[in-house]
């Protein structure tokens, strides 16, 4: 009886610690993802007038990227965010033609990949992967048919109504755009008190600062920066509740926290719309401005504090560097076009060499490698809307057509202003090589790639299960 109270005993033992470091191997992610938010729109990336004490607390005691790139509109960002591609390859559930992609439930995201390896997924917020018109997305598309247990979401944006859904349950229509921020919070920080004894993946992905802008009364009026600076200051106070949630639970050194967002500011909206500076262009336009996003990540005693790079990071690096942190497994059944940047963001490594292609919607525009970029020629065909319907989204400077291959020294000239291709015939050449690839494996307006993934998905079978799509009386 003695020796087998010692081996329970010591089964216990074994079990303890094996749970253990399962949870030491296990960390949490969180990923705030805000909406049109610019390069220059928080206080430690330059802006003059924008105080976000919390956000740049994150900064101090992590790493911000200087060259972290997204997409140049809210769905395709959201697409590449999650799948970890870029979104011409990614599988959709419509034709492909409007930019924002219904995603077809034959992709992996995040979630997905992190379910297997013992993690709970929430998402909270703007969704916009299931359709952009707020009374016609398609439910089957909702986070809860892509990985995600728990979501509290509007599936689309907040161009002028957001409606609420819980899950699979429409919980109220017209909601007050200025409690999203808070209230987005307020499901976060429980969603964190209710799983904290486990691995948790939470995306909270923020509907501000896109238009219509919306700001509670605790700050409307209080920043110098004017009623787009109040939307961001009220960001940044939510950022430190959910900062101090995490620290209150004893989650500090075993998260991950990411701070970005999904592209640009929108020039049109003009004060309701952020800065970029010193970049040149803004949401929908493949300059700098549209794609180029701030970017923070603080984990204590996993990511070096105080730290910054400017290697050519992305949106479409997050799945398999998040994978690797999680100890989970990438698909091997697809192309996956991000890359593992955990060591340029545990060990400040330097030496990553990647060229990143920059799309506006369908079209292939340019590509980076190091500090060159290269714009393609256009072709101004009027049945494209990059060339009747978007120009106007961006400052006249900036409406501008290449007739020949274009290259910026970015390094020395980050505003995009001096064409050098004359003086680096091998570098137009390189690069042009690296676009030539990327039309024929990635696409391009002109047709999918040889990598690309079906447009379509079968017909999507509703399970017996599902709870109809209906408001709450």
């Amino acid at each position: 009886m003695k020796i087998i109270n010692n081996c329970t005993v010591l089964l216990l033992v074994l079990l303890s610690l094996a749970c253990s470091k399962q949870q030491e191997q296990n960390p949490n992610f969180v990923i705030i993802f805000t909406d049109d938010q610019g390069y220059q729109d928080l206080g430690c990336f330059g802006s003059p007038n924008i105080k976000t004490p919390n956000i740049d607390q994150m900064a101090d005691e992590g790493m911000k990227l200087t060259s972290f790139y997204a997409q140049t509109v809210c769905g395709p960002s959201r697409a590449a965010l999650m799948t970890g591609c870029y979104p011409l390859r990614n599988a959709r559930n419509d034709n492909g033609e409007p930019p924002h992609p219904k995603l077809s439930l034959s992709e992996v995201t995040i979630a997905e990949v992190l379910k297997p390896a013992g993690y709970t997924t929430c998402m909270l917020g703007k969704w916009d992967l299931a359709g952009h018109n707020p009374e016609k997305f398609n439910p089957e598309l909702l986070p809860y048919n892509q990985g995600f247990d728990y979501s509290f979401v509007t599936p689309t944006s907040n161009d002028n109504r957001v409606h609420l859904i819980r899950n699979k349950e429409l919980v109220e229509r017209n909601a007050d755009m200025s409690t999203l921020t808070r209230r987005y919070t307020d499901e976060a920080i429980n969603f964190i008190e209710e799983n904290k004894e486990q691995p948790f993946f939470l995306y909270l992905a923020h509907t501000m600062p896109h238009v219509k802008l919306a700001v509670s009364e605790d700050f409307k009026g209080k920043s110098a920066g004017g009623f787009y600076g109040d939307v961001i200051e009220e960001i940044d106070y939510n950022v430190g509740r959910l900062m101090d949630k995490l620290k209150e639970s004893g989650l500090d050194d075993k998260t991950y926290v990411i701070f970005t967002s999904d592209n640009g500011p929108w020039w049109i909206k003009k004060d309701h719309a952020g800065h970029c500076e010193p970049l040149r262009g803004a949401k929908t336009s493949a300059w700098e401005g549209g794609l180029r996003v701030p970017f923070i990540v603080r984990a204590p005693g996993k990511i070096p504090a105080g730290t910054s790079s400017d290697q050519v990071c992305a949106t479409i690096d997050m799945l398999p560097t998040i994978a690797r942190w999680a100890g989970a497994e990438v698909p091997t059944d697809r192309v996956i076009d991000g890359l593992d940047i955990s060591e340029i963001l545990t060990t400040e490594k330097e030496h990553l060499e990647r060229p990143y292609f920059y799309y506006q919607h369908k079209e292939l525009r340019a590509v980076r490698l190091g500090k060159w970029k290269l714009h393609l020629p256009h072709h101004p065909e009027s049945k494209i809307i990059n060339y009747t319907k978007w120009p106007i989204h961006v400052a006249p400077k900036d409406r501008v057509l290449f007739t020949e291959y274009t290259l910026y020294d970015l390094d020395k000239d980050i505003a995009e202003t001096t064409n050098v291709a004359v003086e680096h015939p091998e570098i137009v050449a390189q690069l042009s090589e690296l676009l030539d690839w990327a039309k024929k494996d990635i696409g391009d307006y002109t047709g999918r790639g040889e990598n690309a993934r079906p447009l379509g998905d079968e017909p999507y079978q509703m399970p017996n299960d599902l709870i109809p799509v209906k408001a709450k009386k």
